[in-house]
């Protein structure tokens, strides 16, 4: 599949993700509950959390390495608000191809497409300092999506994840947060954890196993959640 393509079934997938889970009209700022939605917010939420797989405290497991599975999860999550705040903005101006095609001209879009990079090759400190910079853009007022994309591919191909490793994983969270939806991840009786596993864990595990479709993944997700309990 080629790139552009990739980006849009990734935007379309997103769409109806938070159509599903927010109602039509999200686009206003409110869920269909009636809760406020602050994208920003979501992502640098997502940063931090980003920033919590490198071992970056001074007093705390100061040998550990960086945990490579869940920062290319929180990469994908960065990437499901990133999505969804560009949603937002262009709501009512622009159909998906005009905005698919705003999104793959972005300077950096072309690299990411490309290969990622080794994550051994960087210090866990310049990694850091590239997403607190995606912290402060999201944090203020005056937020230009060219350049949070610019940021975020950069950060993304640091931490080993380009395009094709983001389109992959992305279709496997997409599927499971339709699935924490549909299990009362809202009304809090979803069970994050599985038998000793988190769900996050469980998906890398499907799709290290060659579980690719949507079907498939919902069907496997489904399968061991009910073991689980």
């Amino acid at each position: 599949m080629e790139n552009y393509k990739k980006v849009k079934e990734m935007f379309l997938m997103q769409q109806r993700l938070n159509d599903e889970t927010n109602g039509a009209g999200w686009e206003d700022g409110y869920t269909k509950n009636g809760k406020l939605i602050n994208w920003k917010r979501c992502i640098y939420m997502e940063c931090a959390e980003l920033i919590d797989s490198f071992a970056w405290k001074h007093w705390k497991n100061i040998e550990a390495k960086p945990d490579v599975d869940n920062i290319a999860i929180e990469i994908v999550d960065i990437w499901h608000f990133v999505m969804s705040y560009i949603l937002e903005q262009n709501c009512g101006h622009k159909d998906i191809d005009h905005l698919v095609s705003d999104v793959t001209a972005v300077s950096g879009f072309s690299e990411f497409s490309s290969y990622a990079y080794d994550i051994r090759e960087y210090s866990i400190y310049e990694i850091i300092n590239d997403i607190e910079l995606i912290v402060h853009e999201t944090s203020g007022f005056d937020l230009h999506i060219g350049e949070l994309l610019t940021d975020f591919f950069r950060v993304a191909l640091k931490c080993g994840v380009s395009l094709d490793i983001l389109f992959e994983k992305y279709i496997g969270k997409n599927v499971l947060n339709k699935f924490r939806q549909d299990h009362g991840y809202k009304e809090g009786s979803y069970r994050k954890i599985w038998g000793e596993k988190e769900d996050n864990e469980i998906l890398l595990e499907i799709l290290a196993g060659g579980t690719v479709s949507v079907s498939e993944i919902y069907a496997k997700l489904d399968e061991i959640y009910e073991a689980a309990k």
